[in-house]
């Protein structure tokens, strides 16, 4: 650490658009991870001016849980309140639960430079294709980018799960030696749909009306397609 600001302080934070802290819930030298904390936005700021900061407070099932609440409101304040023009965000994040997940798609999400209009659209293509949700998953990571839905669902932790079940599917491909293109499952409740969508991104397409077709909603996503692609960048 101590070479990054001294040595290398230039080389590591110059040109900065995202800094992720993680910090050790349960540290026992909670002054010194402070210290050093401050001094990465401190370099940060001289370097990198107009970067997002977030901050992962992990290993939060360490703590009891009746206090985790309280807990991770007392430290993400003491971060937020830093002397600094820097934005700062804090999680509570743990590897046993959803919040790792749900972190590391915020930071995803913070990097779409037009998440707004993505997000309008998506709506709009939702209601074209007839279905009840249409996700955005990042091609690599299959971390979800945006989301539109008729409903509230109950699953909090779909995401999750469905990004590790394809995860899995795709590494069986690979050992195999096929390409994954996409995936069709239907039951008597629902067709999910989950394609290849821009050149980084999937589509899942969730639909409940036996009425509306599968092959109506791909050749919904084949008319959206092109307008994704050239109107709605996931780059800068």
């Amino acid at each position: 650490m101590e070479n990054y600001f001294d040595s290398q302080r230039e080389q590591i934070f110059k040109n900065v658009q995202v800094l992720i802290y993680v910090f050790d819930i349960s540290s026992k030298e909670k002054d010194r991870d402070m210290q050093y904390f401050h001094r990465c936005i401190k370099a940060i700021e001289e370097n990198s001016k107009d970067a997002s900061v977030f901050c992962l407070l992990h290993k939060m099932d360490n703590i009891p849980e009746s206090q985790r609440e309280a807990t991770f409101v007392e430290r993400a304040q003491e971060l937020t309140n830093t002397d600094t023009f820097v934005p700062i965000l804090c999680f509570g994040t743990s590897i046993w639960d959803e919040t790792l997940y749900r972190a590391w798609s915020a930071i995803v999400y913070s990097l779409v430079p037009n998440a707004d209009r993505l997000n309008s659209q998506l709506c709009k293509l939702r209601e074209l294709c007839g279905a009840n949700e249409v996700v955005l998953f990042e091609r690599e990571t299959f971390l979800v980018i945006s989301s539109a839905e008729d409903e509230t669902l109950k699953d909090t932790q779909r995401y999750e799960k469905i990004s590790n079940i394809m995860k899995q599917f795709k590494l069986s491909c690979a050992r195999t030696h096929s390409t994954f293109e996409s995936v069709e499952v239907r039951n008597g409740s629902f067709t999910a749909y989950i394609d290849g969508f821009t050149s980084n991104t999937y589509l899942m397409i969730i639909v409940t009306d036996p009425r509306v077709g599968i092959a109506a909603t791909t050749l919904g996503l084949k008319a959206a397609r092109p307008y994704f692609e050239k109107h709605i960048s996931m780059t800068q």
